[in-house]
């Protein structure tokens, strides 16, 4: 295992998926792919995976396949990490023995995560109760409407809400599982996984789910790439819409809806994730002290620490402790 990949990972290393009648299967073999496969070059800090079936009977998933779980509920109580990949349905009942088994766990210190309609196995709960939370743009409405205490974003990839963790459809999964990864062991095991997908190894969770009208990219790219050169090579710079309009020869309405189709964000959101990824670039490579690097990248230093909370649980200084070098 490279010396870059030694990461002492979760304290609870162990994760579990939840399998029921009616399992979701691409949204469990994304959980399978991520956590699941035997990783010897991850070494002994990588995880330990098991299946949790919450019923008994045989369990049927989706598209004639039958599982059989490694364990019951009682797996739950074990975990470090506990995934809802999927559910049957957003009416659907949830066992009143999940529920309970998720928040004993919960209490204990495990982290809950969801792919797509698995948030309302999280919602029915309690575990989202005044947290923000997201799911499939075709979900969005009902959780809203069944549970009115969860502050839902409805255009994003994954939300990273410390100790619980939800995505979007089906493959945002994927997106939040190499994100729960690069927090686990840093960015280099992640791209190590992601390479073995096949996948890109990192959108930003703020990313929106969809593109309501794709557009021709050779032609946009050749009008807005100088707009995001222009961003790119002045972080700190103090970007307006206007300008950046104008470098792309649009109006600035032209140009705001034309770089959410093309980019599938906001100038600001995009702008945003390129100073965090080259904060922590620095952080990493560079002995400068965190307000040198916060101001080289246009942030504060009180600014810098309240994105890194934000974005990925944690601080400059202990990013830099985890990941320096």
């Amino acid at each position: 295992m490279p010396k870059s990949l030694q990461r002492l990972g979760p304290a609870n290393r162990r994760v579990v998926a939840l399998a029921y009648d009616g399992l979701c299967t691409f949204e469990f073999g994304v959980t399978v792919e991520l956590f699941g496969l035997p990783r010897p070059e991850m070494g002994p800090d990588w995880y330990q995976f098991a299946t949790a079936a919450i019923e008994g009977g045989p369990l049927r998933g989706l598209g004639g396949v039958q599982v059989v779980a490694d364990g019951g509920l009682e797996l739950v109580e074990q975990a470090g990490t506990i995934i809802a990949p999927g559910w049957r349905g957003a009416d659907a009942p949830v066992p009143q023995d999940l529920i309970d088994a998720l928040q004993v766990a919960h209490r204990r210190g495990a982290r809950v995560m969801s792919i797509c309609s698995g948030v309302f196995v999280l919602a029915a709960a309690g575990l989202l109760a005044g947290k923000r939370a997201t799911t499939h743009w075709r979900y969005v409405d009902r959780l809203r409407t069944l549970y009115p205490d969860i502050d839902v974003q409805p255009d994003v990839l994954y939300v990273d809400a410390g100790d619980v963790l939800t995505s979007a459809g089906s493959a945002a999964g994927l997106d939040l599982g190499l994100h729960l990864i690069r927090r686990d062991h840093g960015p280099e095991a992640a791209n190590t996984v992601a390479r073995r997908l096949v996948v890109p190894p990192h959108r930003d969770g703020g990313q929106a789910q969809f593109i309501q009208r794709p557009v021709p990219i050779v032609h946009e790219g050749a009008r807005l790439g100088p707009a995001l050169e222009r961003m790119r090579a002045d972080l700190a710079g103090e970007h307006t819409v206007k300008a950046l309009a104008d470098a792309a020869g649009m109006s600035p309405r032209t140009f705001l809806r034309r770089f959410e189709a093309a980019t599938g964000t906001t100038p600001a959101r995009w702008l945003l994730a390129e100073r965090l990824a080259r904060a922590r670039d620095l952080l990493k490579t560079s002995p400068a002290g965190v307000e040198q690097i916060a101001q080289s990248v246009g942030f504060g230093a009180a600014a810098l620490r309240h994105h890194f909370r934000k974005s990925l649980a944690t601080t400059p200084q202990a990013y830099r402790a985890r990941f320096a070098g």
